[in-house]
């Protein structure tokens, strides 16, 4: 495989629920990352005067997904399972870069995910060529990488 030189496109991505299912055409996904703490520790007789730095517990950022509304009960079925059912709930949710040709470039697969937020549209009469969007923000265990 060549060496690619040109940053890839961030407007081809898909969007995959527990493996398999295209979950809609998401417009916009944001978010995803990870972030580790870090606690500060310094021995008593260490000859130098610094502090040591000790990785701790990582936690993974909220991912926002934006769509436009789609004739789907899909969304809201998952979203009354996680009333109901909590941690039972939990999907798995990868997120693909794709090139020009649709190929896969790298994935980010988000495990442990629940809907933790949903926000519908505004709706307005004022006519024009609006798209109804909604928004869904996922809390999610673990952050995974592939290329």
């Amino acid at each position: 495989m060549a060496n690619r030189t040109t940053p890839y496109g961030a407007f081809n991505f898909i969007v995959n629920f527990d493996g398999g299912e295209v979950f809609g055409g998401f417009s916009d996904v944001s978010g995803i990352g990870t972030e580790l703490t870090v606690a500060e520790y310094r021995f008593g007789n260490d000859k130098e005067n610094h502090v040591r730095k000790v990785a701790g517990v990582h936690k993974v950022s909220d991912v926002t997904l934006k769509r436009g509304i789609l004739n789907s009960k899909t969304l809201f079925d998952w979203i009354g399972s996680a009333r109901v059912q909590g941690p039972a709930a939990q999907r798995s949710v990868t997120i693909t870069l794709l090139d020009e040709a649709q190929k896969p470039v790298q994935s980010w697969v988000l495990r442990g995910v629940i809907p933790m937020k949903y926000t519908g549209p505004t709706l307005a009469g004022k006519g024009g060529g609006d798209v109804a969007m909604e928004e869904v923000v996922l809390s999610a265990e673990a952050l995974e990488y592939s290329a």
